[in-house]
């Protein structure tokens, strides 16, 4: 059973870690990462912003004093006008506003041209058209630098006199914003900053380590450092905005976009760009406004900070030593600890992922070991608790009977193998005869005989089973009992004759009772001897009985039959090992069938004061 069980094992979890495997290949539980990647952001986040970004908000009180978008353009002159005032210049001012077609008033463009030719920290944004674009979204890919197929870039008049950065959103497969592309490639190789990047790098923070994306020479690797992982440290609430008419009557203090980031965009509830909706979905706010993530992504330029991610081998070595771990603790210990551990363990795990976001900004994909460990351990245990009951039920079947439930529970936990065949091992036998038993069932009826039969062995049994003792077989009215088969039992040769000892003094209340009853009197007689007998399961596959047989069985059931009633006879070889516990008499050399030569036998008087 033991070779079958192993046999089993092994190849249930090969097909497991190798299940577990081609899931970790296929990304399939790649939401679940996320969801745990959002929830250490929300909590790491310090919702301290750099004091340099300035928010200026077309809100719902610009809209109400200006009137419906889209407004005249000579208000943005004005409004750069306000802005740029001596003394107190933004480092940049990046518009997250499209204006890709002239409008209907050409006064208005050219006065809004002029300001932008005028002032030359303006940014305008442009849109990279992909084959993937929809909304102005793109999908990451980390492996190489995004190239769009055409760039919807601002009117030409405005073009032509400000800077330009892209605006492209990058979304993962479950629609939140994670990432970012810090440049793409236009159709004619230009490479174009995104707004965010843009912003930092004129507010003079050094950003050569992301350069690396326009060197060909450079390895996927390294391009790959285009797109970063945005590391969302602000909700709205924040980061310092200013409502634009505000701004526009003059009705902010110039000093405060002295030397400052600042970002114009929409926060009024329903305005977009052209082309799609300006709000999106990040890991710490469920609906935020574009502008504010172009200002988180500045924020995280501004301030130098990063997030990284663990590799595929140390995640893949992870899976393996959790899978090992929990594919062997289930065999090792009972299943209280093991579910200890394992509940231990996995909470350390959780939070080892979350303690080293914390510490270092990295991640590591926690999801496919928790899942290797709770396979292993689940099918592991299932398979142990299985095999357990089945052995326990076949222990049960053979040995329920004439064993303590205490040495069944034993065999079991020992995982001692139950097998046809037997070995050598030395025991101590005990053989027991009810004396007077044939003029008390000619005097009883079937029903009160097997009562009274049933009363001296329940007796004889429990004694039996307190002391160790195996039950062997009942013999009509005799008895033939083990010990030290099939588990050990330290002093087997002392607990038979106390068993035999505490059955002869049970005896005198049944053997009362009896008299007072029924007139008749019954006694026991018990013979005890040791030695090495083969001891197993002997039979044939049809019927199996575990038992011992050889010579020195033949000797106790001698031993027995010379007893009188009321006697416990042991042989030498018990005696020796007892005498310090039990008083005997002087011991008589008597001859036995089948010997040539005779056995000194003792008589048990009483225990040793």
């Amino acid at each position: 059973m033991k070779e079958r069980i192993r046999r089993m094992t092994i190849v249930l979890n090969v097909l497991l870690i190798v299940a577990v495997y081609f899931i970790y290949s296929s990304h399939s539980m790649q939401k679940i990462d996320n969801l745990l990647f959002d929830y250490d952001m929300k909590q790491v986040r310090d919702g301290i912003a750099d004091s340099r970004i300035v928010v200026v908000a077309i809100d719902d009180e610009s809209l109400s004093q200006l009137g419906r978008f889209p407004w005249d353009r000579a208000v943005y002159a004005q409004l750069l006008a306000n802005m740029n005032e001596e003394g107190n210049i933004p480092t940049s001012i990046a518009f997250d506003i499209v204006f890709s077609e002239e409008s209907g008033n050409p006064d208005s463009d050219m006065a809004f041209a002029e300001a932008l030719a005028e002032y030359p920290n303006v940014i305008l944004p442009v849109v990279g058209i992909t084959e993937n674009n929809i909304n102005n979204r793109t999908v990451v890919k980390r492996d190489q630098l995004l190239k769009a197929v055409s760039v919807s870039e601002p009117y030409q008049l405005f073009a032509d006199v400000t800077k330009k950065a892209h605006i492209n959103r990058v979304i993962s497969p479950d629609g939140v914003i994670r990432q970012t592309w810090l440049k793409i490639q236009s159709p004619t190789g230009e490479v174009i900053p995104s707004l965010a990047y843009l912003s930092a790098q004129m507010a003079g923070v050094d950003l050569s380590k992301y350069d690396a994306i326009t060197d060909p020479s450079k390895t996927a690797e390294q391009i790959a450092k285009n797109t970063i992982t945005i590391d969302y440290q602000l909700k709205t609430e924040n980061f310092t905005t200013v409502s634009f008419v505000q701004v526009l009557n003059g009705e902010v203090p110039p000093d405060l976009f002295k030397d400052s980031v600042v970002f114009i965009g929409f926060t009024a509830v329903g305005l977009s760009n052209e082309g799609g909706q300006d709000t999106g979905v990040t890991p710490i706010e469920k609906d935020i406004k574009m502008v504010y993530a172009h200002a988180n992504i500045t924020n995280q330029l501004l301030k130098g900070t990063s997030i990284s991610f663990t590799s595929n081998w140390s995640e893949l070595v992870l899976i393996f030593v959790l899978f090992v771990l929990f594919g062997i603790l289930p065999w090792r210990l009972k299943n209280i600890y093991s579910i200890l551990i394992f509940l231990a363990v996995f909470s350390c795990v959780l939070y080892g992922q979350f303690a080293l976001y914390q510490q270092s900004a990295i991640h590591i994909n926690i999801i496919y070991a928790l899942l290797a460990m709770m396979l292993a351990y689940l099918a592991n245990v299932s398979l142990k608790s299985y095999m357990d009951s089945v052995q326990k039920s076949f222990v049960t079947r053979q040995f329920g009977r004439y064993i303590s439930p205490d040495l069944v529970k034993q065999i079991v936990a020992q995982d001692i193998e139950i097998k046809l065949g037997g070995d050598l091992k030395t025991i101590s036998i005990l053989f027991l005869d009810i004396r007077g038993f044939t003029p008390l069932s000619e005097k009883l009826t079937p029903s009160e005989l097997v009562d009274t039969l049933n009363t001296m062995f329940n007796m004889i049994t429990e004694t039996t089973l307190r002391n160790q003792g195996t039950i062997d077989k009942f013999i009509g009215d005799a008895a033939m009992i083990l010990f030290n088969a099939p588990l050990e039992v330290v002093d087997h040769e002392r607990m038979a004759v106390k068993t035999a000892y505490e059955i002869q003094q049970g005896m005198k209340k049944i053997k009362d009772e009896i008299m007072e009853k029924y007139q008749c009197e019954v006694n026991v007689g018990i013979g005890i001897h040791a030695g090495p007998v083969v001891v197993g399961n002997i039979g044939s596959y049809l019927r199996v009985d575990y038992t011992a047989i050889g010579d020195n069985v033949n000797i106790a059931a001698r031993i027995e039959s010379q007893t009188k009633k009321g006697q416990v006879h042991v042989s030498e070889q018990v005696y020796e090992k007892t005498k310090q516990y039990y008083r005997f008499d002087e011991g008589e050399d008597r001859m036995f069938k089948g010997k040539s030569h005779p056995i000194r036998v003792y008589e048990v008087l009483g225990i040793v004061e």
